[in-house]
């Protein structure tokens, strides 16, 4: 890949230019990771021998809990290199919509999509609004986002399903406690190496003022693009962008990551006859409960993950569920 690179003549096709830079990158950044990790095990086991021969206990201790950080770090790279699927690799859309709850949902899509942006930014993934409906009194009715990182896909595919908050609510003068559900749908961004059909006769285009804040251009201009394909009953909306051609354009580019999703969905249904489809946002269908009250435990039902630090789950740490959720699917 390096002699690849290096090639006077790489540039006379950017496109493949481009390909070619990204692989040896991402190959370089695995190649550099395993090795760093080698090293660290090899310089921690001579800590921990010298520190027997010299009767160092500090250094003893220090070294053996270095290694079981360092094991914790090989096991989530294994984990990273069985997401081998075929649209693992790349980027994805995640969608949110509050469910049963009203204000109570709606306050929970919004406390949902923090949770990811925080997830997000410690990884160094960058989020970019694609479309929000935001609630009359709090909250977001729902948003859809579209997440860039390494493997984004691949680990965030699992969040897909029933998320169930319970909490003393902040909107009931009665302090009393409530339940509400939010739903979390993920598909991946298709790039150039996927092809999806659709007819053009078979597409709804709408067009319709964008919602939010926003100043005269949001109020006077019906820059926001809606698609529906009439076939499978999918729609996209889109509406973060000034311009009607550029929302039309992303909105497309929605559209085809539903389509291939959907297809994705099948063939996964035909495989083990299970449905990773929406099902209904309410009772019996939650993947992850968050339990604020009247104790704080968040409790993955598929995988069995609990973690007691609710707060901190909420602020972004979902890294155990989202490994557990991954060895899971591999071991169906």
């Amino acid at each position: 890949m390096n002699e690849k690179a290096e090639s006077p003549h790489l540039w006379d096709n950017p496109s493949e230019a481009q390909k070619t830079l990204k692989e040896r990158d991402a190959l370089n950044a695995s190649v550099s990771r395993i090795a760093s990790l080698e090293q660290a095990v090899i310089d921690h086991s001579d800590f921990i021998k010298l520190a027997e021969e010299e009767g160092d206990d500090a250094l003893l201790k220090e070294s053996e809990e270095a290694l079981l950080m360092l094991k914790r770090d090989v096991d989530r790279l294994q984990l990273e290199t069985l997401l081998s699927g075929e649209a693992d690799g790349n980027d994805c859309f995640m969608e949110i919509n509050a469910g049963a709850g009203g204000t109570e949902a709606q306050d929970w899509t919004e406390m949902l999509s923090r949770m990811y942006m925080r997830w997000a930014e410690k990884r160094g993934f960058k989020m970019t609004l694609m479309d929000e409906n935001p609630g009359e009194e709090a909250g977001i009715k729902s948003i859809t986002v579209q997440i860039q990182g390494k493997q984004a896909y691949g680990w965030l595919k699992g969040e897909s399903g029933v998320h169930r908050l319970v909490r003393i609510s902040p909107f009931d003068s009665n302090a009393r406690r409530h339940t509400s559900f939010s739903s979390v749908w993920v598909y991946p961004v298709v790039d150039e190496n996927i092809n999806v059909q659709y007819e053009e006769k078979d597409l709804r285009i709408d067009t319709y003022r964008a919602s939010g804040a926003g100043g005269q251009h949001v109020n006077k201009t019906e820059s926001a693009i809606r698609i529906t394909h009439i076939p499978t009953g999918i729609v996209v909306q889109c509406q973060n962008d000034r311009s009607q051609h550029r929302n039309r354009a992303q909105a497309y580019d929605m559209l085809k990551a539903r389509l291939y999703e959907r297809e994705l969905r099948m063939r996964e249904e035909a495989h083990n006859a299970q449905s990773a489809s929406k099902t209904d946002i309410g009772w019996g269908h939650q993947i992850r409960s968050y339990v604020l009250q009247p104790y704080q435990l968040v409790k993955d039902t598929r995988t069995g993950v609990e973690k007691g630090n609710a707060h901190g789950v909420l602020d972004g740490d979902i890294d155990e569920f989202l490994e557990a959720a991954l060895a899971h699917k591999l071991v169906e």
